[in-house]
């Protein structure tokens, strides 16, 4: 295929909505492998993530958002700006509402500002497997009635159920030009940031608690080994000293557990055997830290 603006299309996809809306399973799901965490507690992705997908001859750059809700402190503001920035050059934007939970008071904050945006937005209503047909239509046409959508969608990003008809709307929609990645490429994180990601990801599985919120994860060392193996160490940062003892759990379990389930992950997302060590350090102030908020692609002011 000649790839010259005139056979091919690229575009960017902004993917916006409440927490716990499904967007970070959307991606997942239409880009075909993992490159945005998930998990069941809300606010599990932090920073802007681009999940990228070939349809044909287009080429679509998903733009995986922060859930957009009301914050309160200096980490939220960084997420939710990181939401709106994402989405301000975005050829399309999918406003996801997750139909059990209904028109909430989070999709009416973001509906008020996509009014005074000129974007172009479509209504993925995800999760309609879960919700009687009635309640379906009848929250179609409360959300058509705040805010004249291009489309609507009914969709599960869990099972894949009318994603063809969202994925072949996109890629018609994309403009016509080159595109800005590889062919083969899936994301544009680096693969530090995503391993870290992923650990951070079964720390929000496994802990229960309000500590999941509490942490975060850096990767410190990625050394390729001659045997084809890689090896990762990693640092789990929590705010307090008694959180330490959650995270490492009684004999270590917990951290073995966590441990495990990444390096499960992480072999099957980079197919080569992964050697992963993880430690627990106390870091009070991680969430003031400015180059933290910089290696997670976040605006600390």
């Amino acid at each position: 295929m000649n790839e010259t603006p005139d056979t091919t299309r690229c575009g960017f996809v902004a993917i916006l909505g409440a927490p716990n809306a499904g967007k970070s399973t959307l991606v997942n799901r239409l880009v075909g492998t993992k490159v945005s965490i998930v998990s069941p507690k809300v606010q599990t992705t932090r920073t802007r993530v681009l999940g990228i997908l070939m349809v044909g001859p287009g080429q679509i750059i998903l733009v995986d958002t922060p859930g957009i809700f009301q914050p309160k402190r200096r980490l939220d503001r960084a997420m939710v700006h990181a939401a709106w920035t994402g989405a301000a050059d975005a050829d399309v934007v999918v406003l996801m509402v997750d139909s059990a939970r209904g028109f909430d008071d989070d999709t009416r904050t973001i509906i008020a500002r996509l009014k005074d945006s000129r974007r172009r937005v479509v209504l993925a209503l995800n999760k309609v497997d879960l919700v009687r047909r009635d309640k379906l239509l009848g929250l179609t046409q409360e959300l058509n009635e705040a805010l004249a959508f291009d489309r609507t969608f009914m969709i599960s990003a869990e099972t894949g159920d009318g994603l063809p008809e969202l994925l072949k709307y996109l890629e018609e929609g994309m403009p016509a030009g080159p595109w800005m990645f590889p062919e083969d490429q899936i994301t544009d994180m680096p693969s530090r940031l995503l391993a870290a990601e992923i650990t951070r990801e079964k720390v929000f599985i496994q802990l229960h608690q309000e500590l999941p919120y509490s942490i975060t994860v850096e990767t410190e060392k990625w050394e390729d080994r001659k045997d084809g193996s890689v090896r990762i160490d990693q640092v789990i940062f929590v705010q307090r000293v008694g959180q330490k003892a959650i995270v490492l759990g009684k004999s270590g379990r917990q951290i073995k557990a966590i441990g495990a389930a990444a390096r499960r992950e992480l072999e099957a997302l980079l197919d080569q055997r992964v050697h992963l060590f993880l430690y627990v350090k106390v870091r009070e102030n991680w969430a003031e830290d400015r180059t933290h908020y910089r290696e997670m692609g976040l605006d600390f002011d």
